[in-house]
């Protein structure tokens, strides 16, 4: 069978034997055929593979794995009834202690890769782990697609359009899991309209599940496309019904929005928010507001960013990036003033909300970009002692790293969910600051991504 490949050059798929020297940041497996590397997914170090050769790139090649010659001691086996090929599993087939290893290296090499200053003397400790690797995640995102009067309801297989439907995913919550089931069947029992994107149909595109752990209430989002929906309503009212549902909201997209989520979301039944507990605080969220989906490793990456701040009573932290304000109300009773500076209208409501749930009484939360809040908030007169920033993969805008160097925090801590771009953030602040630990804490359990905490110091 023939295929494509770069430059438009036609060949003949073959298998090669390749020895898997080490893991990619993206749990792969990586060999050298003809001097050149190759990314085998699914392949682990020390194991000899039989691979295909499916694309030939100028400077590395991408393979598939066909078999296994020689099988590595830290193999375990692959969930059964799922998948291989889903998203969210990349490492289920490696044993939790190398998994926790290599997230670990994963640190260790991009500060190699972007050497910021002193970096070979930076404490990496060792990967905090997560209690129960499995049926961790209390939020389930899934599309839905309906194929020839068959409705899929999943995840989507990497770099594809390709939708597996998912009766199991092991890293879930049972309860998310079984009422995104439920939903399901009620979806097809309704004939509720599914969005067909090759038909621009509207419809219903996404079905969004979050629990919280601490009352067990579950928030469900329909995400559509276009605001009508036939039967929506009754949809809602049946899922209503469903065990521990507390509110049904519909979150109305468009075709063009690469997002998941549209710019529109409106309660059809049921309560305005879900509230979830941590370290004894509460916060309530509303649909859209972002909150980690690991409940237990979250109290733990919290109190170890809590921790390494080492704040006082007579500080005034800065919370970046604040969200619906956790760490800052959480923080809120060891300092004399709380700050939060969120881009996102939602979020800081949110957080204003979780202030007064917590009778909050010196925190106050700012809808702005930190790169432009921080130096207003010092020309004011404000103290700026401590700072925590909690950014998305892409890490710190260079224009806010600027700002920090300018406005100089005496200690900061960096939470970060990308090692690269933690790194190279770190080649700019290091010449200010020095980096006194980096802490892993494992997140997400069965994939190749982790939170890091790294401390920052004011060189004197």
């Amino acid at each position: 069978m023939n295929r494509k490949f770069s430059k438009n050059k036609q060949h003949r798929e073959k298998d090669v034997i390749i020895t898997i020297k080490r893991l990619g940041i993206n749990g792969e497996g990586i060999g050298y055929y003809k001097k050149k590397i190759i990314f085998i997914p699914g392949a682990l170090p020390d194991e000899v593979v039989v691979a295909k050769i499916v694309k030939s790139y100028p400077h590395y090649l991408q393979g598939e794995l066909v078999r296994i010659k020689e099988k590595s001691p830290d193999r375990v086996a692959f969930p059964e009834g799922v998948d291989p090929e889903i998203g969210g599993l990349e490492l289920a087939h490696l044993s939790y202690d190398k998994q926790l290893e290599f997230k670990r290296n994963n640190m260790l090499e991009s500060l190699k890769k972007y050497h910021p200053r002193g970096y070979a003397k930076y404490k990496v400790k060792k990967t905090i782990p997560a209690p129960d690797p499995w049926h961790y995640r209390n939020k389930a995102q899934y599309q839905i697609e309906n194929v020839h009067g068959k409705i899929k309801l999943g995840l989507f297989a990497p770099n594809s359009h390709r939708l597996i439907d998912l009766p199991k995913m092991p890293t879930q919550s049972e309860d998310t899991q079984k009422t995104e089931r439920e939903i399901k069947v009620l979806i097809e029992k309704l004939h509720v309209p599914v969005a067909n994107y090759r038909r621009h149909l509207p419809g219903i595109k996404t079905v969004v599940v979050r629990q919280s752990e601490a009352n067990k209430e579950i928030q469900v989002t329909l995400i559509t496309i276009d605001h009508k929906i036939k039967n929506l309503i009754p949809l809602a009212k049946e899922i209503m019904k469903l065990d521990h549902v507390v509110s049904v909201y519909q979150n109305e997209t468009e075709w063009q929005n690469p997002q998941v989520w549209g710019n529109k979301t409106e309660k059809l039944l049921g309560k305005n928010q879900i509230v979830k507990e941590i370290l004894g605080k509460k916060f309530a969220l509303s649909p859209r507001a972002f909150f980690q989906l690991n409940p237990v490793q979250t109290t733990n990456l919290y109190s170890e960013a809590l921790k390494y701040l080492d704040l006082t009573p007579d500080q005034t932290l800065i919370d970046a990036y604040s969200g619906v304000g956790t760490l800052g109300i959480l923080a809120a009773d060891r300092v004399k003033h709380v700050v939060g500076i969120e881009t996102i209208p939602e979020a800081v409501k949110d957080a204003e909300h979780n202030v007064e749930l917590n009778h909050i009484k010196n925190a106050d939360y700012i809808q702005g970009s930190t790169e432009k809040v921080l130096p207003e908030l010092q020309n004011s007169g404000v103290s700026i002692d401590a700072l925590i920033v909690d950014p998305p993969r892409t890490g710190l805008a260079k224009s806010l790293i600027k700002t920090i160097l300018r406005v100089k925090p005496q200690t900061f801590v960096y939470i970060s969910c990308n090692p690269s771009t933690l790194a190279q953030d770190l080649v700019l602040l290091s010449e200010a600051y020095d980096v006194r630990v980096i802490q892993n804490v494992d997140m997400l359990p069965q994939t190749p991504r982790c939170e890091a905490i790294a401390k920052l110091i004011l060189r004197k």
